[in-house]
Formats: C-alpha cells, structure tokens, sequence
C-alpha cells in the first residue's frame, strides 16, 4: 500500500462563521489550506457549509475538518493505513474519501459486491478504529455523473447500490461508530444511486466537479446561487445532512459561502412547496396492487384503426389551448364518451398567439389560463366515465420541444399543483396523472402525493434519434426497468401513457410480445396505452419520421397475452 495511496490531510486554519435563516442552519467556513502528498487524484475540496432542513443536527464538527483520500486496491499487502492515518489531529474529525481501483478490464463495483476488496476494507476499517477521532468515509464519489472520467462511473445504478451497501456493512461490522457519507456531485440524477437512508450518515455534493465539466446533456448553469440550490433541492427525498463542498482548482469564487446563504434563503421561501407531501421518512415505497388485474388498455388512434377493439376501455387525447377557442376538444371527448370508453387527456398550454409560450409556467400559477381550466373541469367532470388528466408532460427532458421543459422544477411543481387542486368541486371520476418521460432526473419535478394517484411514463423503442435501424431498438423491458428505478421514490401505480415500436410487423410483434410479458410480471403497471400513428416530423428533423402504427392483427395478439395476466 506504501506508493499506491494518495493521501491529502486538510485542516481548516481559520474560524468559522454560522448563519442562521429560520428554522435552515447553514454552517459556513472561511479558508480551507491543503497539505498535499501525490497529485494525481485530488480529492482535497473546500468545505462551503452544511444544509440541513427542519432541525439542528448539532453538527459542529465540521468547523474543522482534516480531508485525506485513500486508493484501495486489491494487492494482498495489507500494512501501511496506520502510517497513513499517523498524522492525524484527533480533536478534529476526519472526511476520508476512498477510491477503489480497478484491474485491469476488471468492473470495480462488482469486484467490491464479490468480496475482493474486503480484506483491504477491513485493514483500513481497523486502523481507523484505533483513532480516536470521528471518520466520515466517502466512497468513490461523483458516481452520478454520466461520464467514465473514474472506473465507477457510467455504471448500473443497481450495481452501485449493492456494491455501496457491501461496503457500509463491512466497515460497519469493523468498526460501528464510522460515518458514512454518500458522496455525489448533485447532478441530474443522483437519486437513482441513492442507497438507502439506513447506510447513509450524510450527503456531500460537490460544486464545479471534473465530471460535470466533462457533460454536454445538460446546459452549464453559471449562477452558483442556482448551482447550489438546484444540487441541494436534487436531495430533498432524502432527510440527511448536505455537506457542500467546491472542487479544488475551480474558476470561480473559492468559498462562495454568500451564495450558500442566498440558495438557502430561496429554499425556506419555497419550502412548503419543495417539501409538500412529500415522504422523506421511508422513501423506497414500491406500488404494490392488493390483487392482479388485467390491465386497462388504451390506444392514442385519431384514425379510430384499433380504438373500435372490444378490448379497448380508454382513449389518449392531447390537446392545447387553441382546442379550447375552436370547440374541438369537447367534440372529441363527447366522441370518445360515446363509445363508452374513459379518456386520458394531455393537457398542453400552448398554441394560442394571445399568450407567450415562454412564460407558459408563470401564466399558470398566475391564473392567466384559469378560464380555460374552468372550461375544462366543466366538461370532464359532468361524464360517469374516469378521466386521467395529465398536464405539461416530460417536462424534465432538457430540451425545448415544449415551452415547460428546460425550466425551473420548483415553478414546474408550482404550477402543476395549482392546475391539479383547480378541481374545486373534487369531482371523483377525475384522477391525476403525473407525466415524466422518465428520463434522467424526473423526481426533481415531483410535485407531491396528494396531487398525482397514477405516475405516467412514456416507453418507445427508438432510444434517440441517431437510431434509425429497428433491430438496434432497445427492448420493453429494458427501458421499463430503467425508468421504473427511477419512479421508486414514489407510492403509486403505473400508467404507461404513450408506448409504441416501429419497424417491420414481425418485429412489431416479437417486441409487443416481449412487452406483455413485462407488463404481466410487473403488478404495479395499472394501465398501457399504445400511440397508433407516425410521431410528429418536425421533432425527427432529417431522420425519417418513426411510425408507431401496428395492425390490428398484431394489436389483438398483444392484448391476447395481457388477458393471461395473473
């Protein structure tokens, strides 16, 4: 171990300053200075402050804090940690942030799930136990971040958490009164890697990380009061401390403390938004149905091909507000009423030259579309059959097909709450639908419990628009796996609300095939609903446009295996 560790020791030189905002107590630091052995990891952030919402922790030991990283490998040579650690000032506390590192084609996390680093684990947890000093230990940090800048990045969510947990529960049997912290940038995301708040301490995200700099899918937000504030809110399901901290080397402002104490400010002030109805005591809460049932079957089919299907018992309508000022809407729900069948609707605010489109969030918390909302309760709720009302879809994808998409979450759950309670009269045949795409980063738009009774999810087998060969097509399953992981946070059953799969009928129909088969093992799945038509051409630019539209001949056969559910 003597030359392949990297070890930094940090001790904060100078006092602290505490800053009081209500009931959110930030504890901010004034300089940080490094003593650096190696230089090729640098794991030697600044600390900004602590968040933590609600209560006070008591967490005074971070004003100061002594900053070491460690690279385990898995060499049988198990001395050198005492030598390592032997610099250490007891009085203060210690965040040690380890690495693992890989073999050569070796997967680091799976090795670690295996048992391969154990005995390295075990070596360090043990002289750590012979410290008289309390250790916070982040192991391999940034794992978030879509990018392979480190081997344990760019990995299986799934993977991470069970090569975590082994981890924490190794340490644990070792030495118990080690504090583990979950180390992740804060980026887009970070909650599919949450672990469970049983083995995790505390948070630390990181501002102007490597990683990121190394990302292209998301815009580089260059206000660090909405840095900040954006990573803290990502935590919000979690109920643990968040430690801030700024990567070394970084452009901007080295401790940007202010910032801190502004970001907080704008959470309390939106805090009973941000926290409303939300579970951050026993967040895993998978949907599980008290019996099986077949599920309700859709179609989004202008061209009423497959609508006329005696297994049909719902019907996809997305509108905008221009269907409002021409009547249109309430002739196609009065037709879909007609046939007896429930509705899903996708309500659009867009498309009316009146209102600008860009402010399409802020007109609504500010009731400039409150005439059409009326108009629309007024009609779905004088019907006997349900109505699942969906309002400003996939909004957390960031792009800008659509003017809610690419804006502030917090303006997003605003406005979603106030369309959903619009519902003054609590008409019982209205449900609420909560519409992700289920990308990346979808829970930070959750707007709560009380105003979603079915999470939608859109599932097509065209992963991007760089595919057009159908046989490169990701499977039903796969995709629902992975974007399922990322509804675990909520209780709530599943409504795949737009579905669909391109190419030759006879791979239409091995695909559909396989879909069934998900959707049959998986009891959460309330309801599918298949989008019969070519997608809109001006999304596909000049890629052909993918068609979604199957046979009836293949339709019924997809639905002939949802009847054997069980």
């Amino acid at each position: 171990m003597k030359n392949s560790k990297i070890f930094y020791l940090a001790a904060l030189l100078i006092g602290t300053a505490v800053i009081w905002i209500g009931i959110i107590k930030p504890r901010l630091f004034v300089s940080n200075a490094h003593v650096e052995k190696e230089n090729e990891y640098k794991w030697n952030e600044h600390v900004i402050g602590v968040y933590e919402r609600g209560q006070k922790t008591g967490i005074t030991e971070f004003d100061s804090l002594q900053l070491i990283a460690i690279k385990l490998d898995k060499s049988p040579d198990q001395n050198g940690f005492q030598g390592l650690l032997q610099d250490i000032n007891p009085k203060y506390p210690v965040l040690l942030t380890i690495e693992t590192l890989p073999s050569s084609g070796d997967n680091i996390l799976e090795n670690c799930i295996n048992g391969e680093y154990d005995s390295k684990i075990k070596a360090l947890c043990n002289a750590i136990s012979s410290k008289n000093t309390v250790f916070y230990l982040r192991w391999n940090p940034e794992m978030e971040v879509p990018v392979t800048l480190y081997p344990w990045q760019y990995q299986s969510s799934e993977t991470y958490i069970q090569a975590f947990r082994h981890f924490t529960a190794l340490c644990r049997s070792i030495a118990p009164e080690i504090k583990i912290v979950w180390g992740t940038a804060g980026y887009p995301g970070a909650d599919e890697y949450w672990p469970g708040r049983d083995v995790v301490d505390l948070i630390s995200i990181t501002l102007n990380t490597k990683s990121e700099g190394l990302t292209s899918a998301y815009s580089h937000e260059k206000d660090m009061t909405e840095v900040i504030r954006r990573k803290i809110l990502r935590m919000r399901f979690m109920n643990k401390p968040v430690l801030v901290l700024q990567a070394p080397d970084a452009e901007t402002d080295p401790l940007p403390t202010g910032k801190l104490a502004a970001s907080i400010r704008e959470i309390k002030e939106e805090d009973s938004t941000i926290y409303s109805f939300i579970n951050t005591e026993n967040n895993i809460r998978p949907y599980i149905p008290a019996t099986a049932r077949m599920p309700l079957i859709g179609v989004y089919d202008p061209k009423l091909l497959l609508a006329l299907s005696p297994s049909v018992g719902v019907e996809h309508l997305f509108i905008d507000l221009n269907n409002f000022r021409d009547g249109t809407f309430e002739k196609l729900f009065n037709e879909v009423i007609s046939r007896k069948h429930d509705v899903i609707i996708t309500f659009e605010p867009w498309k009316d030259e009146k209102y600008d489109e860009s402010a399409v969030l802020s007109n609504t918390i500010q009731g400039v579309y409150d005439n059409q909302f009326r108009e629309l309760y007024r009609i779905i709720s004088n019907v006997k059959q349900t109505v699942y009302l969906r309002f400003l879809h996939e909004m957390e994808i960031p792009i800008h097909r659509y003017p809610w998409q690419s804006q502030d979450p917090v303006s997003y759950i605003k406005a979603f709450r106030y369309f959903m309670n619009f519902n003054k009269i609590k008409a019982e045949n209205i449900k609420k639908v909560w519409g992700p795409a289920g990308d990346r980063g979808s829970m930070e738009w959750w707007p709560g419990d009380d105003v979603v009774d079915y999470v939608s999810m859109a599932i097509y087998g065209l992963p991007d628009k760089n595919i057009t060969d159908p046989n490169q097509q990701e499977q039903f399953g796969t995709i629902y796996k992975r974007k399922y992981h990322r509804m675990r946070f909520t209780n709530k059953p599943v409504f795949i609300t737009e579905f669909g799969v391109t190419g030759p009928e006879e791979f239409q129909k091995k695909w559909l095939e396989d879909a069934a088969a998900v959707i049959n093992s998986h009891r959460e799945i309330y309801g599918i609903n298949y989008f019969n038509l070519a997608d809109n051409p001006k999304v596909w630019g000049d890629i052909p446009t993918p068609v979604w539209s199957i046979s009836k001949e293949t339709f019924d056969h997809f639905v002939l295996i949802l009847s054997k559910r069980k």
